[in-house]
């Protein structure tokens, strides 16, 4: 395919896929899409081992990494982990422990809190750049607020574009003009941090609004599992599609089996727009967790990256209680998921997703195409 937003990335065929796997990464990439790795849930040394990994199994193929760096810092970057720690009341830790408990989820005190300073800092993100850019990737993406200057400048620097993920046509004004080469107008059916605007409605009103300005790149984000919605978003102006959930509920995917079972089993109405993991609004699969902390007894979210350094190792413990064969852990697993969950109906390699969109795209263009000539 060759049209502006393929020649920036090198992309063959615009589906980009976000992932936290390295494996679904590279799958894509060499499949003829373009894996975008989730790079804010590791440190900078893992980060460089992933990207390293990558690089061996890409096949020379185009990826690129998205790092989540804030606009509003909920608390200084200057702070110490100790002090970030001592920032979550004790209500709260009892809260999930019980939580746990009544679900016949163990956890050791020690392990209660995430032992790792939060990505979400900027003096992190800032790190997380510094390996990012060591390597040949063809895209950036900042997940949260404006892309921050310093990472603008670098992508110039380097020759490589920065995409920014947005909610609202305001968000994608401001993108543009802070100096972004793609937007991402992700609607309110997507997994994780997402606005309240539809997928169908974000697109066209971001390219509309943000057409005076510059030529900018669109993508497409929010529920896309198939690639008929691909053609029919291209079909409104967008360059491609960025999709995250369907890889979810893929051999690669660094999900629990328990949680691609409960994604085979979901509907489109079972997932919530919740703080409940991070402390900012995100879609996830909905569960007992979920419930426990709308309930009347609940402390009430706290905010990021307090949340998720509170939700993140419990969760994970959740995880493997549910996949030893403990019922009652599985009514906590959740992760992030958009609405596009209730069209998954099997468990595939990254490659046969590729290879479905491409040819549902195809079919899709193709009645397109006859309407026209008829």
């Amino acid at each position: 395919m060759n049209n502006e937003l393929c020649r920036m990335t090198g992309a063959e065929f615009p589906l980009f896929a976000f992932s936290h796997c390295r494996d679904v990464v590279a799958a894509v990439s060499r499949a003829g899409g373009f894996g975008v790795l989730g790079g804010s849930s590791f440190t900078p040394e893992s980060l460089k081992m992933e990207l390293d990994w990558i690089d061996a199994h890409v096949d020379g193929k185009p990826y690129g990494i998205d790092i989540l760096i804030p606009e509003h810092q909920a608390v200084a970057s200057t702070i110490s982990f100790e002090q970030l720690v001592e920032k979550i009341p004790a209500k709260h830790r009892d809260f999930v422990v019980a939580l746990l408990a009544k679900h016949n989820v163990k956890i050791a005190p020690e392990n209660l809190i995430s032992q790792r300073r939060p990505p979400t800092l900027s003096d992190v993100g800032e790190a997380l750049m510094d390996v990012a850019f060591q390597h040949p990737i063809r895209l950036i993406a900042n997940a949260l607020g404006i892309a921050p200057t310093a990472m603008i400048e670098r992508g110039r620097q380097y020759g490589v574009p920065v995409a920014a993920l947005v909610g609202a046509k305001e968000h994608a004004i401001r993108q543009v003009n802070a100096g972004v080469d793609i937007i991402v107008a992700q609607g309110g059916e997507a997994g994780g941090h997402c606005g309240e605007v539809s997928t169908l409605v974000l697109v066209p009103e971001v390219i509309r609004a943000i057409k005076p300005i510059r030529e900018v790149p669109v993508l497409a984000a929010g529920g896309i599992m198939t690639g008929q919605q691909m053609a029919g978003c291209m079909a409104m102006g967008a360059q491609g599609a960025w999709t995250g959930s369907i890889w979810l509920a893929t051999n690669e995917a660094e999900t629990s089996e328990t949680f691609r079972q409960k994604m085979l089993q979901a509907t489109s109405r079972d997932t919530i727009r919740s703080t409940a993991r991070t402390g900012k609004p995100s879609r996830q699969l909905r569960s007992a967790w979920h419930d426990a902390w709308e309930g009347s007894d609940s402390p009430g979210a706290l905010p990021m990256p307090l949340m998720p350094m509170l939700s993140s190792q419990p969760l994970a413990a959740v995880d493997r209680a549910a996949d030893s064969g403990n019922p009652l852990a599985r009514e906590l697993v959740t992760y992030f998921v958009g609405q596009g969950v209730g069209l998954v109906d099997s468990i595939r390699s990254s490659r046969e997703v590729v290879e479905t969109f491409k040819l549902e795209f195809a079919d899709a263009f193709g009645g397109l195409c006859t309407a026209l000539e008829e």
